[in-house]
């Protein structure tokens, strides 16, 4: 198994432009599949690129490599010191991420973006504050990137009953309550879709595919003579020892598996 990682590792873009980074940077060894996933299709073009978490500084300089030269390359601390990167070409606000009036602040500076990548820290009420402030501001086919989401599942990263990954669910639900079915209509079209990976999740942004509404569609219409049985509503019968099969997979389902 880590030799199947280290044999990744050498072919990920995203791992290489880490390891080129002259500064130091921390990151996960599952993170460089996730970047390459969601992140190929932006490289070498005059994106506009916003990392929450500058720290040393390293992964600045990781996504200019991995970017281009083209990329548009801002941090976002509240260390008032981060500002020494900007001697680089990099771009530097300093504020908190869970502060409605920085956002305000800084779009009013900067202006639409492509890419969110929160790597903040981490606290449940930062990366909801977040998410609900900058996901108006992306431009369509752009993301929101949240990583660390692991911290939903452990103390000392806020209220349990707000995590960040409630956040998450309800915004699956607002997707498919869109449904053309539903009434009331759902208004909140910020999402198209969302990706779940380890410890991180990308947020979608396209609005006219939210807007496109939900109708069925035949591509040929069925001769009703000819039609074929729907057999949805057919109640199949099981004896006692398949019902409890069921059961067993139903209760193992929601269980987290952890050691």
């Amino acid at each position: 198994m880590q030799q199947k990682l280290n044999d990744f590792l050498k072919t990920s873009p995203s791992y290489q432009a880490f390891m080129a980074s002259p500064k130091p940077s921390f990151k996960h060894t599952t993170y460089f599949d996730t970047y390459d996933k969601l992140f190929h299709g932006y490289r070498d073009k005059p994106i506009t690129f916003v990392e929450i978490g500058v720290l040393n500084g390293g992964s600045l300089f990781m996504w200019r490599n991995y970017f281009g030269e083209a990329a548009r390359i801002i941090g976002i601390d509240l260390n008032p010191q981060a500002k020494k990167w900007e001697e680089h070409g990099f771009e530097i606000f300093i504020g908190g991420q869970e502060d409605p009036d920085f956002w305000v602040d800084f779009f009013g500076s900067v202006g639409e973006i492509d890419i969110v990548l929160d790597d903040g820290g981490h606290t449940y009420l930062q990366q909801i504050v977040t998410a609900e402030m900058v996901l108006d501001k992306i431009k369509d086919g752009g993301l929101l990137v949240v990583e660390d989401t692991h911290t939903s599942y452990m103390e000392g990263f806020g209220d349990s009953r707000i995590n960040f990954m409630n956040y998450v669910l309800q915004t699956m639900h607002r997707i498919n309550s869109r449904f053309s079915s539903f009434q009331p209509e759902q208004t909140d079209r910020r999402v198209s879709s969302l990706e779940v990976f380890e410890s991180v999740v990308a947020f979608r942004v396209d609005r006219p595919q939210t807007s496109m509404k939900s109708e069925p569609i035949w591509n040929i219409p069925p001769d009703p003579a000819g039609a074929a049985r729907d057999f949805r509503d057919e109640k199949q019968r099981f004896d006692q020892a398949k019902r409890k099969k069921i059961e067993e997979i139903i209760r193992a389902s929601f269980v987290i598996n952890r050691v």
